[in-house]
């Protein structure tokens, strides 16, 4: 298994002190949500063109290892040229109990998978903001109209914990969508993951 971490953004203008003070006179708060990303891999045999029972098993396994979830996003090396479909319907087959559904691309990993097997690339993001709580200064009058640097780590801190899905901090969703399946997807995760819960009549 291979991890990998990427910091991809700041959501924030770039507001930096001068001396050691806090120089954000602005409503916009410093303290923003950061988004990171780490990839992990795993290598499964794929001989006949699809994914044997054996292996699935083995798949499944490793997605409950690194507790599979909500917000993770699944997909197949294919740098080599195009994946049978097999092996495609299989993965999909072992996503269905997680309510996750395969991606289209995968990001690179360090090194190739072997000859007769199939790299599968879980990314998984999470988010949070920096440096918080900060009370490096009293808060006092001041004559300049500055923010104190504790500005907005409660809410931004809150918002990073609670985003059923942080890559939604980067680039957000769509307009206008009310699936009901994506509405509830976190919702059925949560339910089918937790321990001893049963859900009938499709909730």
């Amino acid at each position: 298994m291979r991890i990998s971490s990427i910091p991809l953004a700041a959501l924030a203008l770039s507001l930096t002190a001068c001396m050691g003070s806090n120089s954000n006179t602005s409503l916009d708060s410093v303290r923003q949500p950061v988004v990171e990303v780490a990839n992990y891999s795993f290598d499964v045999e794929a001989y006949g063109g699809e994914l044997s029972p054996s292996e699935q098993v083995r798949l499944d396994g490793w997605f409950q290892a690194i507790n599979l979830g909500y917000g993770d996003r699944v997909a197949i090396d294919d740098r080599d040229g195009p994946v049978d479909r097999g092996v495609r319907d299989g993965l999909a087959t072992a996503l269905q109990k997680y309510g996750l559904l395969p991606t289209d691309h995968a990001p690179l990993t360090t090194g190739a998978p072997r000859p007769g097997t199939v790299r599968i690339v879980v990314s998984r993001s999470s988010a949070h903001v920096t440096d918080c709580p900060n009370w490096s200064q009293q808060t006092t009058t001041n004559y300049e109209g500055r923010t104190s640097p504790n500005y907005g780590c409660a809410t931004n801190s809150n918002m990073a914990a609670m985003v059923a899905d942080p890559m939604d901090l980067v680039r957000g969703q769509k307009s206008g969508v009310t699936d009901p399946t994506t509405a509830t997807g976190a919702i059925q995760s949560y339910r089918r993951r937790a321990p001893g819960a049963k859900t009938t009549g499709g909730q």
